[in-house]
């Protein structure tokens, strides 16, 4: 198999109208820069019966995306267009989900777009993935996080797989690689994502970083790797029935991704029988100008949206809704004590 930095080369010279970067070897069994930066958080007030925590930021939410234009004859109902999901900040929805059914494809994949105006980003590690504990970000998520709880999606590769790196807590679990597709998460929990060295880098703002091979889309298109016919640098994948090491892998497996619109939404993608360049491509519909590729395989993409009886409510797996019913991970997996695997929390923005 070629490496991913050789497969990069081969591509790039290909066609170097596309931002491309390197891409992956193996899975696991999972406006710029500045625009995100902390330096921007500010203060603002939110109110729901009783006096409630203010928000940070003193940003006015995105606006509501707009329905997104299915690839083909739609083949499911209100394909592309927008529900609200989630708690309520202000009464006002931070999540929205629909599903699309990707170009090519017969399955509708789950999207959700977060309004980053709203929600702070927080990386929660795992024993499993990076390893190297103990952290105070682990789960399970505890009361008191619970209850500005949103929403929770898994993290990437083991990072044995990610040739890429891990940045936490103030340590580097694995060093950060330049080109290598990163999901940036500053002070105040705003979130980018990109290339890092380029359209993302160290400051001293930066509080996490979760590497994940490299872009699968950039400049609101996908890379040129992402068309890849060795969809093995995207990692190795389980058979059609099984996930055992003896059965060969499939192209079209369950996979899931993460990207930045130009305004700075936050919006993941996932759903069964995807190959890479249908994640690309379902990402840049929904607007994306900066993706990459999280988990995949059947066991381990998952999102959740907690919607409490109370807006103070805390979220249990009792209020959560997945972004898709078939997703094995449900919403009891972010509050399970034994789950190794790193996640990030979408929480509403407070403070004193």
């Amino acid at each position: 198999m070629l490496t991913i930095a050789a497969a990069v080369v081969v591509v790039a010279a290909l066609n170097a109208g596309h931002a491309a970067a390197p891409q992956n070897g193996r899975a696991s069994t999972h406006a710029g820069q500045a625009a995100t930066d902390s330096s921007a958080a500010r203060g603002a007030s939110t109110r729901s019966g009783r006096r409630a925590p203010a928000l940070t930021g003193r940003r006015a939410p995105l606006p509501r995306p707009a329905a997104l234009k299915p690839f083909q004859k739609a083949l499911i109902a209100s394909e592309g267009v927008w529900h609200a999901a989630g708690r309520r900040i202000r009464g006002i929805p931070a999540v929205y989900e629909t599903t699309l059914v990707p170009p090519g494809g017969t399955q509708p994949a789950g999207i959700a777009w977060m309004d980053t105006h709203l929600l702070a980003a927080r990386l929660y590690s795992g024993s499993g993935s990076p390893g190297g504990g103990p952290y105070k970000y682990t789960a399970p998520i505890l009361p008191q996080a619970a209850k500005t709880l949103v929403a929770a999606f898994n993290g990437g590769f083991y990072m044995s797989a990610a040739e890429g790196g891990y940045y936490t807590e103030g340590k580097l679990v694995y060093p950060l690689r330049t080109g290598a597709a990163s999901l940036v998460i500053y002070r105040g929990g705003w979130v980018n994502v990109g290339a890092w060295g380029s359209n993302v880098s160290m400051t001293r703002n930066v509080i996490a970083v979760r590497q994940n091979l490299v872009p699968l889309v950039a400049a609101g298109h996908p890379t040129a790797l992402a068309y890849t016919s060795n969809w093995l640098l995207w990692g190795a994948t389980c058979g059609a029935t099984n996930c055992a090491s003896t059965t060969p892998g499939i192209e079209h497996q369950w996979r899931s991704g993460v990207g930045v619109t130009a305004d700075g939404a936050l919006v993941y993608v996932q759903g069964p029988g995807l190959d890479p360049l249908q994640v690309a491509q379902l990402l840049v519909r929904a607007g994306v100008i900066r993706g990459m590729q999280l988990d995949i395989n059947p066991y381990w993409p998952v999102l959740v949206t907690y919607r409490p009886a109370t807006p103070l409510g805390e979220a249990t797996p009792a209020n959560g809704s997945k972004l898709l019913k078939a997703s094995i991970q449900g919403p009891a997996t972010f509050f399970t004590p034994s789950w190794a695997r790193d996640f990030i929390t979408m929480s509403a923005r407070v403070g004193p």
